[in-house]
């Protein structure tokens, strides 16, 4: 299968022989505002795209983009640009002058981010990468994976399944330099595979996936037999009717509903009484337990195998990001701790008017729950009759005061009996609230890496573990398939 990879360019980049830190430096030269903060994101993607146990298409792209963030006064000007070459640099950073000049005073104005506060282990490590030249992403990082990918087709081929999907890499380098003297750099990969096995006569669907940094940890035979089992499995279906059921969620479910609830837990919105997190008379819910269980939910840039950007990087502001935040340093933030509401997403701006601590996002998400907790597997063998699910799909927000979120079962809805998957059943409407949820889980398993189904095109750094909901409201029949 190998033998067929090309490695076709598309895309932009900057022009000539000009670098990602040359550019940096040549736009703070440039610019004439009283501040500014120049930020290049380097960007390269190979995929491979499959479908009926065959290779369909494959390719690698490339793609910069530059963002120059002028201050005078309290006004800011922001211009974005992509592939912007070396002639075009002056009137870029020209526009973002103009415009800040010409803009009213941010009200989250702030004096940038300088040298001084960016005094970390890990901000430090980035500043000194900073001249390495960007090595963008190949096919050849498929190399290994591609074989077993086609091992999984022969597989397939022979017990009448078809494969469906497709493998994405993507590395993006970006540099922030400032006036203020900050140079930082994340070199950032991303990586998933997403696979949908069908039967024959295309009655039946299961799917799996997987995010990784290099493929290199990408097991595609024990991911073949995960869909194979389900397919089997759902040769019995059986009708339900809408109700609330014990059912198991699988880390994937859990992340897609884990992080919406971390997209919107920004303080401002909070502590304006827009949100689930928003006392009843004023103020904000931190410090309120929201679960009996010892649950944590947390961020941190340096966790193993999900590691992310130490630093903020803002190419714009708004309630919960502010560009004269670029450069802060991020840790470990612990969101929910012991079960109990620590924090919420801040910018040093909206720290000022709540009074809490300035904990901007950070792109990871981890979620644990006791010690000793249980695999997916061992919590199906114990459950004497629910729902085991696959993941959730078209999720949307139906209320921002208790985030109920509404949205639909996917590729596969098991009925358990006394340890025992049974058949498949009809998939579901589903209308539940993260935050809700967490009062009413009666076991947390053991957490483990993950790949949202829902949100892995923004968010796909996740580490969860499945759960246990007594009364999970299937509100209606879903057609869905």
């Amino acid at each position: 299968m190998s033998d067929h990879l090309s490695d076709g360019v598309s895309g932009g980049v900057s022009g000539g022989l000009v670098t990602p830190q040359e550019t940096v430096e040549r736009a703070l030269a440039l610019s004439e505002a009283d501040g500014c903060v120049v930020i290049v994101d380097e960007g390269s993607t190979a995929n491979l795209r499959f479908a009926g146990n065959t290779l369909t298409t494959n390719g690698v792209a490339r793609s910069s983009r530059l963002t120059v963030i002028s201050v005078v006064g309290a006004g800011v000007g922001v211009v974005s640009r992509s592939a912007v070459r070396d002639g075009q640099l002056a009137d870029v950073v020209a526009a973002a002058d103009r415009a800040a000049r010409e803009a009213r005073p941010s009200e989250d104005a702030r004096p940038l981010v300088g040298t001084d506060g960016v005094d970390t282990e890990a901000a430090n490590t980035a500043a000194a990468g900073w001249d390495r030249p960007v090595e963008p992403t190949s096919i050849d990082v498929f190399g290994g994976f591609a074989p077993a990918l086609g091992e999984a087709f022969a597989a397939a081929d022979a017990s009448g399944r078809r494969l469906y999907g497709f493998a994405e890499h993507i590395v993006t380098s970006t540099f922030v330099g400032s006036s203020a003297g900050l140079r930082l750099r994340h070199d950032q990969p991303t990586g998933r595979l997403e696979l949908n096995a069908k039967s024959a006569d295309l009655s039946r669907s299961a799917w799996t996936g997987v995010a990784t940094r290099d493929f290199a940890d990408v097991d595609v035979a024990a991911l073949d037999a995960t869909l194979s089992r389900r397919l089997d499995w759902a040769k019995r279906r059986i009708d339900l009717e809408p109700g609330r059921y014990e059912t198991i969620l699988p880390p994937t479910a859990v992340s897609d509903l884990m992080i919406y609830l971390y997209w919107s837990s920004g303080a401002r919105d909070a502590a304006d009484g827009r949100t689930v997190f928003s006392r009843p008379g004023g103020g904000t819910r931190v410090g309120e337990r929201l679960s009996p269980h010892p649950i944590s939910l947390y961020s941190d840039p340096a966790h193993p195998g999900i590691a992310c950007a130490p630093f903020v990087v803002a190419h714009a502001s708004g309630r919960e990001q502010s560009v004269f935040d670029n450069g802060l340093p991020l840790g470990r933030t612990e969101w929910i701790s012991d079960g109990t509401l620590a924090n919420l997403v801040q910018t040093r701006h909206s720290a000022e008017l709540t009074g809490l601590a300035a904990t901007p996002q950070i792109d990871n998400l981890v979620m644990e729950g006791p010690a000793g907790g249980r695999s997916l597997e061992e919590m199906v063998a114990s459950t004497e009759r629910g729902l085991l699910l696959t993941c959730l799909w078209y999720i949307r927000e139906v209320d921002p005061q208790s985030l109920l979120l509404t949205g639909l079962t996917r590729d596969g809805v098991y009925l358990v009996e006394n340890g025992e998957v049974v058949g498949e059943v009809n998939n579901f409407r589903f209308n539940e609230s993260p935050v809700d949820l967490l009062g009413r889980l009666t076991e947390v398993g053991a957490s483990v890496p993950t790949l949202p189904r829902e949100w892995g095109d923004w968010f796909n750094r996740a580490v969860m573990p499945p759960v246990r909901v007594p009364d999970f409201n299937m509100s209606t029949v879903s057609q869905a398939s």
